[in-house]
C-alpha cells in the first residue's frame, strides 16, 4: 500500500509529466506552423513519450493502492523566439524534471518505500537520456548559428541526433 505522501508526490509529478507533454505539443504546432516540420515531427515524436510517462505514474499508483489525479493544466505558450531558444527552453524544462525527480527519490529513501524508489530509478535514467538529448541539440544549434541552410538540413536530419544518442547508449528508449 502506498503512503498518502509517496501518493501526493507521484500526483505532482504526474502533473509535471502531464504539463510536459503539452509544452511539447505546442512547440510541436508553433515548429509546425513555422515550416519546420522534421522539428514539429521530433517534438510531437516527444509529447508523445511524456505522456506515456504520465499513464505509467498514473498506473503505478492506481496498482499500489492510491488514486492516480488527472491534472487539469495551464496552456502553454504559443509562440517561441527561434528554434534555439525553444531547445534551451527544452533543456531547462528537463533539468527541472530531473531535479523533482531526485526529489521523489528522496522522498521515498526517507519514506523507506523502496518499491517505489525501484520503480523510479527508469524515470532516473530516462532523464538522463532526456538531458543529453537536449545538450546535443543545443550544441548542433549553435554550431549551425545563423546559417540557414545548416538550419534547414538541421530540421531535416534533427532524427539521427536522438538515433545516434541511442546507439551509442545502447539502444535505450
Amino acid at each position: 500500500m502506498i503512503s498518502p505522501k509517496i501518493a501526493t508526490s507521484l500526483n505532482q509529478q504526474v502533473q509535471l509529466e502531464a504539463e510536459s507533454s503539452q509544452i511539447y505539443l505546442a512547440m510541436a504546432s508553433w515548429a509546425e506552423v513555422e515550416g519546420y516540420n522534421g522539428i514539429a515531427d521530433f517534438l510531437f515524436k516527444h509529447s508523445d513519450e511524456e505522456r506515456i510517462h504520465m499513464l505509467k505514474l498514473i498506473k503505478f499508483i492506481n496498482e499500489r493502492g492510491g488514486h492516480g489525479i488527472i491534472p487539469a493544466l495551464p496552456q502553454p505558450a504559443q509562440k517561441y523566439k527561434g528554434i534555439r531558444p525553444l531547445f534551451e527552453q527544452v533543456l531547462n524544462h528537463e533539468i527541472h524534471v530531473s531535479e523533482e525527480i531526485n526529489k521523489l527519490v528522496d522522498i521515498c529513501l526517507k519514506e523507506k518505500d523502496y518499491t517505489t524508489h525501484n520503480f523510479l530509478q527508469w524515470y532516473v535514467s530516462e532523464q538522463i537520456e532526456e538531458e543529453a538529448l537536449a545538450r546535443r541539440v543545443i550544441d548542433k544549434l549553435k554550431l549551425i548559428g545563423d546559417d540557414k541552410g545548416g538550419l534547414y538540413l538541421f530540421d531535416r536530419d534533427i532524427v539521427t541526433i536522438e538515433v545516434s544518442l541511442k546507439s551509442e547508449k545502447g539502444g535505450r528508449g
